[in-house]
């Protein structure tokens, strides 16, 4: 069954084609922050139903977050996929070497914005993106 994430006012609509089962909390400064938990998708996984008045950020260029530019909300991400490069702890996975920096991208959906959703059925990995990138 399908999700649907969406900002405060309603700006911003996203649709995922279900639910995860697996999601990620960073501490970095920018997710510390917002207090996002990530769940990550193919970017032709995910429809765009709304996106009015949407804004983005980017500290370094490579990592796009996107927000709603009337009620702030932080509604999705758009980054290399870090996590086919580099384990949990931020060490290089086989093939890779450390600095290494994905081709591919993915997207990540604040599950904050999920209204009604079940949280027990969802394992939120803590990252510790504060030390390791």
């Amino acid at each position: 069954m399908s999700m649907i994430a969406s900002c405060h006012c309603g700006a911003t609509k996203i649709q995922a084609p279900e639910a995860p089962t697996s999601a990620k909390e960073c501490n970095c400064s920018f997710c510390a922050r917002t207090g996002a938990v990530w769940a990550y998708y193919a970017p032709d996984q995910l429809a765009f139903l709304s996106t009015e008045d949407e804004r983005t950020y980017s500290a370094r260029g490579m990592n796009q977050h996107h927000f709603c530019g009337r009620c702030g909300m932080q509604t999705w991400g758009d980054s290399p996929d870090w996590a086919s490069a580099y384990n949990a702890d931020g060490s290089a996975k086989e093939g890779f070497t450390p600095g290494t920096v994905p081709t591919q991208r993915i997207y990540g959906i604040n599950l904050r914005l999920v209204d009604d959703l079940d949280w027990s059925k969802i394992t939120v990995e803590k990252m510790d993106g504060r030390n390791n990138w």
